[in-house]
């Protein structure tokens, strides 16, 4: 009987726990920031794509091409003096790729390619070697290989279907690294974290809980929180820099963010964060429709007369209103003022409408974002 009763009041806790809606998201550390000294860096690179099924590149349109295509022989030991090339199955592209923290030499990334000239499809092609560079005009990699496009396009004398782009791809693992970055992780002093979306509740809330691991760990605060975006935390004496980092990144922190409600007017989308309120406030909403048709109608003169055929215009305008009825809006919650906007049964642009109303009505407590 006593084991029945602590079951019926742990299922009754555990439904209250579900009712109740958390204010704050409780997430890793590692989710929420990243390490300013693990983060990735840009390459860039010119390159040519061949093997083209006659989609690439016209010389005589992209110099730049003809010329690349050039250079590249001569340093394959192929004259090309006195020459004129009309091929169609080269590619001259700007080739992109992310150079990961901390990547070692010899391990592969991928790399994203798109045509500079006026080829109308990379599939098929494959890259030639390409020397991918930083902002320090170093060399860190170099790519090759088969090009991946996901788009296709077909086309005849009087149609033509596309879908996706054809002159852009990627080769995935197609880049080998050559050289490491200069900064090594264990030669600093200290770590520096940032967060992706920078709230200073987040970051304080963060370094307590850097500091409270710290104190039973190592005797001592270490973490500072500097601004909203950025915690310092120093390093320990005798303490291993990587195992801290992997400490630390697997602490679980309450997360906070501002209220905001995001609009994509093109798309209909409409994204309303957890902390958004709206005043009490009255919303009426109504579309008015007017439609003009046209009917012409042709007059034709009486048999044996001298007259003319005419075109009387005839023009019907029929205007229709619908909605106008009045709601009250009061959105303590996200799941009140979701229900509240549901109510007045319109479209997402017709929401979109409303909340900008509000908005500058004052009874938005949130920021609008438009898109």
């Amino acid at each position: 009987m006593i084991q029945n009763v602590l079951r019926c009041l742990v299922a009754f806790a555990a439904m209250l726990l579900l009712a109740v809606e958390p204010a704050f998201a409780i997430s890793r550390i590692k989710d929420v920031a990243s390490l300013q000294s693990g983060r990735e860096n840009q390459l860039i690179g010119y390159g040519l794509v061949v093997g083209l099924q006659g989609t690439g590149d016209s010389l005589r349109s992209s110099p730049f091409t003809e010329q690349s295509l050039r250079a590249m022989l001569q340093n394959l030991g192929i004259s090309t003096q006195g020459g004129e090339s009309r091929s169609k199955n080269i590619a001259a592209v700007l080739v992109t790729a992310n150079l990961p923290p901390f990547a070692s030499p010899g391990s592969r990334i991928d790399v994203t390619v798109g045509s500079l000239g006026d080829s109308t499809s990379l599939r098929g092609g494959t890259l030639v070697m390409t020397s991918l560079s930083g902002a320090d005009g170093q060399i860190y990699a170099v790519a090759q290989g088969s090009v991946v496009v996901t788009g296709f396009s077909a086309q005849g004398q009087a149609a033509s279907v596309q879908q996706g782009v054809t002159t852009a791809g990627r080769v995935p693992n197609g880049a080998i690294i050559e050289r490491e970055l200069p900064a090594k992780f264990k030669d600093g002093v200290n770590l520096t974290l940032q967060l992706r979306n920078p709230d200073f509740s987040t970051a304080v809330g963060m370094a307590d809980t850097i500091n409270r691991y710290a104190s039973h760990r190592y005797g001592g605060r270490i973490a500072e929180a500097r601004d909203s975006q950025t915690v310092v935390i120093d390093r320990p004496k005798m303490a291993d820099l990587a195992k801290l980092m992997a400490d630390i990144e697997n602490l679980e922190i309450q997360t906070d963010t501002p209220a905001r409600v995001v609009v994509n007017e093109r798309t209909g989308t409409i994204v309303i964060g957890q902390d958004v309120r709206i005043a009490p406030v009255a919303v009426s909403f109504g579309t008015l429709t007017v439609q003009v048709t046209e009917t012409p109608t042709v007059v034709q003169p009486a048999p044996f007369s001298r007259g003319e055929t005419a075109v009387e215009p005839n023009t019907n305008i029929q205007a229709q209103q619908t909605g106008g009825t009045v709601a009250m809006l009061n959105g303590s919650n996200l799941r009140s003022l979701v229900s509240g906007l549901n109510s007045i049964g319109v479209k997402p642009d017709g929401i979109i409408s409303i909340l900008q109303g509000i908005k500058t009505a004052g009874a938005l407590q949130a920021e609008l974002v438009l898109q």
